[in-house]
């Protein structure tokens, strides 16, 4: 989760959402994000759109069986989702999102039965330094609007 949480702190120096994720293979990093959806223009540049990217090229393939994916925050659908159809084992996150998670809060798309693959999932690791890095960061946009790009 230190690594995640230092690609988070890379989003938060470009003013992006500060979320980081990376993914694991047998103890090796094989992809690593962080959130670019501003600096990029691209709606789906999430930090784990951009780890599983990552990983799927380093592998050679979209499957990503037995990987682990370690993420600051809960993610969103979109997020759940592409989990899901990569086919990774098992997802651990720092901090809920109560408005967007997907993997418990809202809904729980990566251990939904009805899906034909399912996700082990461990939240709360390192939540607290997690949320605080997303508070810091919401409290300076609130502080300075312009200080955030916008797409």
């Amino acid at each position: 989760m230190e690594l995640a949480l230092a690609e988070a702190h890379k989003a938060y120096d470009l003013r992006e959402v500060p979320i980081g994720a990376v993914i694991v293979l047998s103890d090796r990093v094989i992809g690593r994000g962080h959130n670019l959806r501003e600096s990029s223009g691209d709606p789906t540049a999430h930090a784990e759109m951009l780890a599983i990217q990552q990983a799927a090229r380093n592998l050679g393939t979209w499957r990503l069986d037995n990987t682990v994916m370690y993420v600051t925050v809960e993610p969103c659908p979109m997020c759940a989702g592409a989990l899901v159809l990569a086919r990774v084992r098992q997802l651990v996150f720092g901090a809920p999102d109560p408005k967007a998670g997907a993997c418990g809060s809202l809904m729980n798309i990566v251990e939904d039965q009805r899906l034909n693959h399912r996700l082990g999932v461990v939240s709360g690791v390192m939540a607290e330094a997690c949320a605080a890095l997303l508070q810091r960061f919401f409290q300076e946009i609130r502080k300075d609007p312009e200080g955030c790009r916008r797409g």
